[in-house]
């Protein structure tokens, strides 16, 4: 059976313990990009990560786009959306259809 994941800072991704995701706790770009790699060999089919975290990996968040699993999802942090999550909708949906129809 798959698994959720959900990394960022641990006051944004607390709650989701409690639905039974997985939590990381990160505190630097480098150990987010060891997670996500582990999360890439593993079993995980879904990992949320904060729009915070996500902005320091851009370049990860680009070669799993591609990839069947895991599914990565930006949400928003405690500190506010930045937009990231929006920009990703955005850019699968312009791949889909051929053309940005969201702006």
């Amino acid at each position: 059976m798959y698994k959720i994941a959900v990394m960022g800072d641990r006051d944004s991704i607390y709650g989701f313990a409690a639905l039974g995701f997985e939590i990381f706790p990160v505190d630097s770009v480098e150990q987010a990009r060891k997670n996500l790699k582990t999360f890439a060999d593993g079993e995980y089919a879904a990992v949320y990560i904060t729009e915070a975290v996500a902005s320091g990996l851009s370049a990860e968040l680009e070669f799993f786009r591609e990839k069947m699993n895991p599914a990565i999802i930006p949400i928003p942090g405690i500190t506010g959306n930045t937009g990231i999550g929006m920009k990703n909708v955005s850019k699968s949906v312009e791949q889909a259809v051929g053309s940005d129809i969201i702006s």
